[in-house]
């Protein structure tokens, strides 16, 4: 199952739609049919671009508090509907494999397809935006060529990353290794499981 070439187009598929407005209030609209994984790729990534530009405006330091602390519990929102789509296609890919049967000496991945697909929808975001850096004509010749090497590694990566994607989904349909979704269980938004959350309901 070859699926990082097809992830790797519509993540960036993603980052032009969104840049064509640059907003991070504009509505995404998915180009994919429901209830595809295409459409769960494209949403996985457009939650990943609008965070990428909401934490550069967090980090403005003349930044309202407010203003501040507003974007930072949209990140927090962003966080959890990230993690959720990445458990939404790790099930896709578990119901995919479902009638694979794994052998006796098959061994389970240290990271799901879906979290491996997650750094690579952050991995097109950060080539997206250091190629922008490279084209940027006030940059002394030392940043351009931190810039010009720091965008060769991370072409490096994409390609590694994408290897590692294609050779793991191909593994786990040959029933040498075979997967799990975790659930991340996070604590902080579960208004009894926050301490700070519930403290606040007992007083």
């Amino acid at each position: 199952m070859k699926i990082a070439s097809r992830a790797w187009e519509i993540f960036n598929r993603s980052i032009r739609d969104y840049h064509r407005l640059d907003d991070v209030d504009q509505p995404c609209r998915n180009p994919y049919p429901p209830d595809t994984l295409d459409h769960l790729l494209y949403r996985k990534n457009w939650i990943d671009t609008v965070q990428w530009h909401l934490e550069d405006i967090i980090r403005d330091p003349d930044i309202d508090p407010v203003k501040a602390l507003e974007i930072k519990r949209r990140i927090d929102r962003s966080n959890q509907e990230r993690t959720d789509t990445v458990e939404y296609i790790d099930s896709y890919f578990l119901d995919y494999f479902k009638d694979v049967q794994p052998r006796p000496d098959a061994k389970i991945n240290t990271e799901s397809p879906a979290w491996a697909l997650d750094r690579l929808s952050i991995l097109a975001l950060k080539l997206y935006h250091m190629d922008e850096e490279r084209k940027r004509k006030d940059l002394s010749p030392q940043k351009k060529a931190e810039v010009e090497e720091k965008y060769r590694i991370l072409t490096e990566q994409y390609r590694d990353l994408s290897t590692a994607i294609d050779e793991l989904l191909e593994e786990i349909a040959r029933g040498k290794k075979y997967m799990k979704v975790y659930r991340q269980m996070k604590m902080y938004n579960d208004p009894e499981l926050n301490p700070v959350l519930y403290g606040k309901n007992r007083r």
